[in-house]
């Protein structure tokens, strides 16, 4: 791939979703011709015709900056269309601005469309979750998914993740932003200077090359954000938020590893930085999901689940990764308390009393007691990574 010849110029987004929005926004004040993806027709001539997006994040700009009036409109040099096979043949970066339960789908349509496609193409994924690969079972990161249904196009497309910590409402808005960029350090360096850096008071990025660590962080940290949601509603003090926190960093860094990526993303903007502003910000999907999970909770998970969905503006990865996270803990015998109390907090019958219970639990009483791991662990982990570290059940059990 000739990643020279790419037309940054131009940029095309899948899915006008909050942050596929936000995107345009930002690329329109850069003055880039930006053209948004989506099926429904009328949802594309409302965006051509009014300049503003029907269905997501216009109604909460609205409430940020005090009424419809003052909501800012897409520029003119952003238009909508639902001819995907137009998307692909007429621009060079492709934004996958879409969640990641759809992103199987959507491949199967892009697929042949790069194929036969003249010049090459750089995918770009924003996409925060998990999901189980229907061959291998496995659990994958959206690089991992993308990389496998392309394979046999390999020659024809470069990818880069961008990671957090953002919110959606800052980039609309053009408040200050710092993103992390992971792949091929080429591509990623040609995404970072010259698609993403025109005004770098609005938008920076440092680049990060385990893009698999940087995906995985992205994901789990939403279900972070949804057990903090939760637990910021029970009234148990201001000190255990601490221990939320750092045993579920834990957490993260080990199934970050067992995917493939390294221990080192969890300890950049992409991890720390990003799972910060998730759980401690109403900003956040994830957050207020857990928190209006435990206001709105009626002792059925699945009805609960979908009275929540009908308070929030978009949808939280969290609640679906964790459902894929718990398949592959089980598969794997890892021990990982918080996401599995996490699991059965929203996804099994029960009452507020014994959540509040769960959580504690999961918290306070960790079989594993030490803050580090000791020599013999580490060397086994060294030679079967897959079979040791944080096993949930030993050979003997």
């Amino acid at each position: 791939m000739i990643t020279s010849n790419l037309d940054t110029t131009r940029v095309a987004i899948i899915g006008p979703g909050r942050l596929g929005t936000s995107f345009a926004y930002k690329f329109g004040r850069d003055n880039k011709r930006v053209a948004i993806y989506y099926h429904d027709s009328e949802v594309c001539k409302a965006i051509n015709r009014d300049h503003l997006n029907p269905l997501h994040l216009t109604e909460d700009l609205a409430k940020r900056l005090g009424g419809m009036e003052s909501v800012p409109r897409l520029s003119p040099k952003v238009y909508a269309t639902n001819d995907l096979e137009h998307i692909v043949e007429n621009n060079d970066f492709i934004i996958l601005a879409i969640t990641m339960n759809r992103l199987p789908d959507l491949l199967n349509y892009l697929k042949p469309m790069i194929d036969k496609k003249a010049g090459d193409t750089c995918l770009i994924s924003p996409i925060k979750g998990l999901i189980s690969d229907e061959i291998s079972k496995e659990l994958i990161t959206p690089s991992q998914l993308i990389n496998s249904n392309l394979y046999n196009l390999k020659h024809k497309y470069q990818l880069g993740c961008i990671g957090g910590p953002f919110f959606d409402m800052d980039i609309a808005l053009g408040n200050p932003v710092c993103l992390t960029v992971a792949g091929k350090k080429r591509i990623a360096n040609i995404i970072r200077e010259d698609l993403l850096k025109f005004n770098r008071k609005e938008i920076n990025s440092y680049y990060n090359f385990d893009i698999v660590g940087v995906e995985a962080c992205g994901a789990l940290k939403n279900i972070v954000a949804n057990i903090k949601g939760l637990a910021d509603s029970l009234e148990l003090g201001d000190s255990i938020p601490g221990t939320i926190f750092a045993r579920s960093g834990v957490e993260i860094r080990s199934l970050s590893r067992l995917l493939g990526g390294g221990f080192q993303a969890f300890h950049s903007q992409a991890g720390v930085g990003d799972m910060y502003v998730t759980v401690s910000s109403l900003a956040s999907k994830n957050y207020r999901y857990g928190k209006y999970f435990y206001e709105l909770y009626t002792g059925n998970p699945i009805e609960t689940n979908l009275r929540v969905l009908e308070q929030i503006d978009g949808t939280p990865e969290g609640p679906n990764t964790v459902r894929n996270v718990y398949k592959y803990l089980e598969k794997k015998n890892m021990y990982s308390p918080l996401f599995s109390c996490a699991y059965r907090i929203f996804n099994e019958a029960g009452n507020k009393d014994a959540i509040k219970d769960m959580i504690i639990q999961a918290c306070q009483h960790d079989k594993r007691t030490k803050e580090y791991i000791g020599q013999v662990s580490r060397f086994m982990y060294r030679i079967l990574p897959n079979y040791w570290y944080r096993r949930d059940k030993s050979f003997f059990d």
